[in-house]
Parts: C-alpha cells; sequence; structure tokens
C-alpha cells in the first residue's frame, strides 16, 4: 500500500513496512489462554508514510471505509473491530488519552504500543493498515470549493430542517448546526466549516459510536432530537492548513 517512513528515537526504531519492531521492554504483561504478552501503552505520535501511489482525500477515506466495513466479516469480533475503529480516530485527532481509555475499556492490547497489532482479551490478533491510522505525506488535498463534488452540492429535495447539537473536540464546546434531513454528512461538514471555519476534511464525524460517512444522508443517520453528534477535528491537519 506504501512505504513507511518510520519513526526513530534514542532506544527504539519501528519499521512498520516489514512489521519489525524493536523497543525497550517496559510496560505490563497480558495473558491470553497460557500466552503471556507485554502490553505498552498507545504511543502519542503520528505516524508518518508515503503511499507508492498518490491518493486524494476522498480515495484515501473510501479505502478506510471499506476496510472498517469488510474486516469483520472475515475474522475477530465486531465489538473489538468497532472499539479499534473507535480508539483510531481518537488517536489521529490527537487525543491519545480518550484513545487509550477505548483500548482498556475493551481489554484491548498493544504490544508495540501502535495500533498496526493489537490482541483482545482471548488472544485474537487484530492488524490495522496504516492507512487507517494516518494520512500519508504525500495525499493528494482536494478542493471543496465551487468545483466540489457532487456528493457536496447541494440536494433538491433538502427535506425537513433539522438542528444538530454538535460537540468540537477542538475546542470541548457545543454548537448548534440547522441542516436538512437530505443534506449528506458531506454537506453538512462543509456547513460547520462556513460556521466555524473548521476545514470539513479535518472533521470526523461520531453519533452513537459509530463513523457517520460523507455520503450518508442525516435522515438515515437516525439523530435522536437532542443528542449529541461528536466531531472529532484533526487539529494537527488544521494547523498546517493555517500555516499554508
Amino acid at each position: 500500500m506504501g512505504n513507511c517512513i518510520g519513526i526513530n528515537r534514542n532506544d527504539e526504531t519501528l519499521d512498520l513496512g516489514s512489521n519489525n519492531v524493536s523497543r525497550p521492554v517496559t510496560g505490563t504483561t497480558s495473558s491470553f489462554v497460557g500466552v503471556q504478552r507485554k502490553n505498552h501503552p498507545l504511543c502519542h505520535e503520528t505516524i508518518r508514510w508515503k503511499s507508492e501511489v498518490p491518493l486524494t482525500e476522498g480515495q484515501l477515506r473510501s479505502k478506510r471505509d471499506e476496510f472498517w466495513d469488510t474486516a469483520p466479516a472475515f475474522e475477530g469480533r465486531k465489538e473489538i473491530w468497532d472499539a479499534l475503529r473507535a480508539a483510531t480516530s481518537a488517536a489521529e485527532a490527537l487525543d491519545f488519552q480518550l484513545a487509550q481509555a477505548i483500548l482498556d475499556g475493551a481489554n484491548i492490547s498493544v504490544p508495540n504500543g501502535y495500533l498496526t497489532e493489537c490482541y483482545d482479551e482471548l488472544g485474537s490478533q487484530y492488524k490495522l493498515p496504516i492507512y487507517c491510522l494516518s494520512y500519508p505525506v504525500n495525499v493528494v488535498k482536494e478542493d471543496y470549493g465551487c468545483d466540489s463534488p457532487a456528493e457536496y452540492s447541494e440536494p433538491v429535495d433538502g427535506g425537513t430542517e433539522v438542528i444538530l447539537k454538535l460537540r468540537l473536540s477542538s475546542t470541548c464546546t457545543d454548537v448548534k448546526l440547522h441542516v436538512y434531513s437530505k443534506d449528506t454528512i458531506g454537506q453538512c461538514k462543509k456547513k460547520l466549516q462556513a460556521q466555524e471555519g473548521i476545514d470539513a476534511f479535518t472533521q470526523r464525524w461520531f453519533y452513537g459510536g459509530k463513523l457517520l460517512g460523507d455520503k450518508m444522508h442525516i435522515d438515515e443517520a437516525h439523530i435522536q432530537p437532542g443528542y449529541i453528534v461528536q466531531v472529532i477535528v484533526n487539529t494537527e491537519k488544521q494547523s498546517s492548513l493555517a500555516i499554508s
């Protein structure tokens, strides 16, 4: 899928491309049916890597959605996959404390400190592709302006007006957003961008513990009145945009 640039420290080296990891022996020990394995705290770092074939943000999101939608059908437990998906989203938004809490709550261990290799309490292994953990350094940014894709254009039939209550991870505040039931999540992200100045592609929306895809319509999300939609903002990408 891509070439890992890697992470180097004084006392450890991570080579994600070859899945060889060398790091100091620290952390707690987890036991799985007669097998003992070290469990390290989640590393508070963003993995940097380069894709062999440059991908747009939309293509990367599609690959991620495809992986998360299909992985539970082949192996592992769905509740563990759901927890890993939530943890990766929190980690990508640099909320490592939340990511660690999700892992601990689901009894998921990360022997290498990275979400590329995880184990549940029964000892089953879960491997996450690197493109689900961070954006490649050569990602192709999309234009969300006037020539944006069709899924971001206003629908002909907007449906009924809905007031969403959004909780922003970047400011830990709640805001209200006026949308329509036939709006897609992608359109709502654009409206939030116009209202709060948060770039659409840095936003990830969650409701009921599930990620809301950009092409999903508001009425399909079944958001109950007064309930909160969590908006995880990738502050690292937001900052890089501000600098550029």
